[in-house]
Formats: structure tokens, sequence, C-alpha cells
């Protein structure tokens, strides 16, 4: 059995993860570090766990987290995750990251989306970006990874068909709507349910951190002079992204090629389907690995046809924890959907 640290524990991607994990026949968690419920089981913060574990939440320093263990997965906040780091490679430990701190290749992204510079730019080079179905040759043994955001998994799911085609050029523009999970545990104003249950508001419209990692991601995978214009809302979901892309092709492009371009790209993909006689929607991919894309088309139009892209998934899950787990399957040389099979639930 391999051995792993789980930082950030207490949240609910770490709930996630553990619940995964508690049942992964290859490793073993052997601590869990958080920043509240000190000294008291998982259980008090995550009671669906109740009788699966007897660890206990611990405060722990760098060091402390990678004594021991072969990988160190971390559920941080991004100036955190690199002082674990830092401790992991004097160590020779894997690490499997879920903050957004070593997603980007380019520094000044970093700088202009986080609002601060990177304190180790030279280890944004040594990270694998953890998008299984469109760089899994690269995650297979490997030994620091980038777990993706959110967002940006829904969206490059739906895009990346396109640009490795050669479709996607110019001006994208998105809107996602996602549930309040994906702000975290802590009650804020914009996630307490009675402020939210109800309503539709939008935050950081064209500027996004996830809007970088996206345009870098689907550059690398064929799209061209990309641009994103991207408009998050906040939905009154408890989980889940549900996403809509649109951009524009030649004319000649039809309906029927785009249509074979997106089953073709997905036909031998376990966590990605594109549903038939339907399209995308939240309900069908809850707390299942697995993601939804589909796509509308209208017609020609001054030489150029409009293409509507959508995309669903589970944020804690496909969009956080869950592709973690694959990432972490992947990085061992273990069978990919190891503790991820399984519908969603319904409704």
């Amino acid at each position: 059995m391999r051995k792993a640290t789980l930082l950030g524990g207490s949240g609910f991607a770490g709930a996630e993860i553990l619940r995964r994990l508690l049942q992964h026949p290859e490793i073993e968690i052997v601590r869990v570090g958080a920043a509240d419920h000190l000294g008291e089981p998982v259980a008090r913060a995550h009671p669906q766990l109740e009788g699966f574990s007897e660890l206990h939440f611990e405060a722990l320093t760098p060091a402390q987290a990678v004594a021991g263990v072969d990988v160190v997965i971390m559920g941080l906040p991004h100036a955190v995750s690199v002082e674990v780091m830092q401790a992991a490679r004097e160590r020779d430990v894997r690490v499997l990251d879920l903050s957004g701190a070593f997603r980007l290749r380019d520094p000044a992204s970093y700088r202009r989306y986080y609002e601060a510079e990177h304190p180790n730019p030279e280890l944004l080079a040594q990270f694998v970006y953890g998008l299984p179905e469109w760089n899994r040759a690269a995650l297979t043994g490997a030994q620091y990874v980038a777990s993706p955001g959110c967002f940006a998994t829904c969206i490059e799911l739906s895009l990346a068909p396109f640009a490795h085609a050669g479709l996607l050029t110019g001006c994208v523009r998105t809107v996602a709507a996602t549930g309040s999970s994906g702000a975290g545990s802590s009650p804020l104003v914009t996630t307490h349910h009675p402020t939210r249950a109800h309503n539709l508001r939008t935050y950081k419209p064209l500027g996004h951190a996830h809007t970088p990692e996206i345009v870098e991601n689907l550059e690398s995978w064929g799209g061209q002079n990309l641009e994103l214009q991207f408009v998050p809302v906040s939905a009154p979901l408890t989980r889940g992204i549900f996403a809509t892309s649109f951009f524009s092709v030649k004319a000649d492009v039809t309906e029927a090629h785009l249509r074979e371009v997106l089953a073709e790209a997905y036909t031998h993909e376990r966590f990605v389907r594109v549903p038939q006689g339907r399209l995308p929607e939240v309900v069908a991919v809850a707390t299942s690995n697995t993601a939804e894309v589909g796509l509308a088309c209208g017609e020609p139009h001054a030489g150029r046809r409009e293409v509507v892209v959508f995309g669903a998934l589970d944020n804690l899950v496909k969009g956080g924890a869950g592709q973690a787990v694959q990432n972490l399957n992947l990085m061992f040389g273990w069978d990919e959907t190891l503790t991820l099979t399984g519908p969603g639930s319904y409704p």
C-alpha cells in the first residue's frame, strides 16, 4: 500500500477525496491536515464518514506533511501549497495539488489573475496538468500534478475536441453557472443559503482566475490565437457546473462534422459522455465523476457558422476531488477508474 497525506481535509473537496480513498485498494491515508477541527475525528466535519475512519484532523508543518509518505494531496491556499512543495522536493515525495498554484506555465498570467508574483516560478514547468482525457500520457507516472480548476475542466472538455481538430480560433465566449460548494465550506454572504437559494449573480466577469488556464491548454491542444471572454455565475445549486460556450467556424463546416469531432474525441473515454437524444444537464452527472458535453449549431451566415457547446459536471467530483483521484491513479500506474465508477444520484 502506498501512503498519502491529505492536506485541507476538512473542506468539501477533502470529504470527497476521503470518501474515495478510504475504499481505495492501493493507497492508505495516514494523516489528514486541516486548519480547523484540530484533534477531532474526520467524521466531526464529514458525518458521512462516521464509522469508516479513525483518522483525526492535525495541524501539520510542511515537513510533517511529507514525512514517511509516497504522495501529498493538497487542497490548500496557493501560498501554502508552495511551502509544502518545497518540503516534498527535499524528500522526493510526489505531489498532487488541487490549488491554482501550479496550473499555469506563464508567471505573468499568474501575476495578473492571482494578483501576486509567483514565489517559485521555476517550479511551474515541473508540473503536469491533470486533465486525463487530454494529457493522459504525461500524467502516467508523473511526479508532480496540478489538478485543473472546476470551471476549467468543464470548459476545456467542451472545447478541446474542436481545438484539436483545428476548428477553434479567435474569440470564445463562455457563461458558466456553478453551485455553492465550489466556494468552500466556510460560509460567506454569497454562499449563505437564504441569499443564494433563489438568486443568480455574476462574479469576476471577464477576470476569473481560470481564464488563462483554459486558454493556455486549449492552445496547447491546437487552438489558435484564442481569446476567452468568460463570465461565471453563482447559481442556486449545491453542486454542479453548467457551461455554455460560443464560437464560430467557416460556413462550409457542417453540423454533422462538428458532431463527429465531438463523438470521436470521447468515444473511448470512461468519464466523458455525449448524451443521446438530449443535451447535457447537471442532474445527470451530480455526485459522479462523469462529465457531459454536447452542441447546437446555427445556419451559415456571412461566411460563418455559429456553434454553441454545452458542458456539465459535478464541481466536487470530476471538477475536483474525483478528477484528483483519477490523476492519482495515473501517477502510480493503477487502473484509472479505481473508486470512481458508477452513476451519480438522480434527481
